[in-house]
């Protein structure tokens, strides 16, 4: 089974909850697809083996043979060239590397080279397998990277994604697939607004899913009448305590320095499981 934990925004405890579940359970891997800041590492301390490097095929004009038609700016879906009176531009931040600049141009002056854009790194362990990406600096183009985590998925495991927040192209590309979504919030009026974002987006992904709410009792009841009246299970509450946030800052696990959350999240799998069936 494939569980993505998500939020619609930042800062919600979404790493919280896909970190203390991956520890409170067993044959898990965790997928850390939050690749612009990926922090799952510091909390499962990792002993990393592996390191792969991700590049994506960009253009390279031979302007020798160009005649400047234009051809390759139109078929590029994402602007990622513009064609002058005697010069060509390619905005590198913008390509996705589709190809279809160098499939389409009729002299045959594009040529595909590829780009790294950053690393997967790999820990193998008995208990708990460990992949995440890290997006090298500067670069914009973060889905690339995020398909290359989630091919070292493992059938034979649960896997744990932890997807990047909000609700855009890289968070698409994190919960795709998944067999059930965790969205994270808060009791706020930013939480309440954020959440509704991400519901939309797993219902058109046809994606089941259900709420933790993190910080109970922090503000007031309007994401729990919101759930109510969207029909969305609300799985678990995690409350709003100092001594919790102060074991988040130190890398410490919920599960480790409080043992009953072990059991609670137990208790959350098991009704994952339920919802599921």
């Amino acid at each position: 089974m494939i569980i993505s934990v998500a939020s619609g925004k930042g800062g919600t405890g979404k790493t919280t909850v896909a970190v203390n579940l991956a520890k409170s359970l067993s044959n898990i891997q965790f997928l850390d697809c939050d690749v612009e800041e990926p922090n799952a590492h510091i909390f499962l301390k990792p002993k990393i083996k592996d390191r792969i490097p991700v590049s994506i095929p960009i253009p390279e004009i031979a302007k020798d043979k160009c005649n400047f038609c234009g051809q390759c700016a139109k078929v590029c879906a994402y602007n990622a060239i513009a064609v002058l009176k005697k010069d060509i531009l390619v905005f590198h931040e913008l390509c996705h590397g589709c190809g279809s600049c160098s499939y389409f141009c009729p002299q045959q002056a594009i040529k595909e080279v590829d780009k790294q854009i950053g690393v997967v790194e790999i820990e193998s362990s008995n208990n708990l397998q460990f992949v995440h990406g890290r997006l090298n600096i500067g670069q914009a183009m973060s889905p690339p990277l995020i398909r290359a985590v989630k091919q070292y998925i493992n059938p034979t495991r649960t896997a744990i994604i932890d997807a990047p927040p909000g609700t855009t192209c890289p968070v698409i590309e994190a919960v795709k697939g998944s067999d059930f979504c965790l969205l994270v919030t808060e009791p706020t009026p930013f939480g309440l607004y954020d959440l509704t974002l991400a519901v939309e987006v797993l219902r058109r992904l046809k994606i089941p899913f259900a709420v933790i709410v993190n910080r109970a009792g922090l503000g007031d009841n309007r994401v729990d009448d919101y759930c109510r009246k969207e029909n969305i299970a609300v799985l678990m509450r995690i409350p709003f305590k100092r001594e919790i946030a102060a074991s988040y800052a130190k890398g410490m696990l919920l599960v480790n320095e409080y043992p009953d959350f072990k059991q609670r999240f137990n208790e959350l799998f098991d009704s994952i499981k339920h919802c599921r069936a």
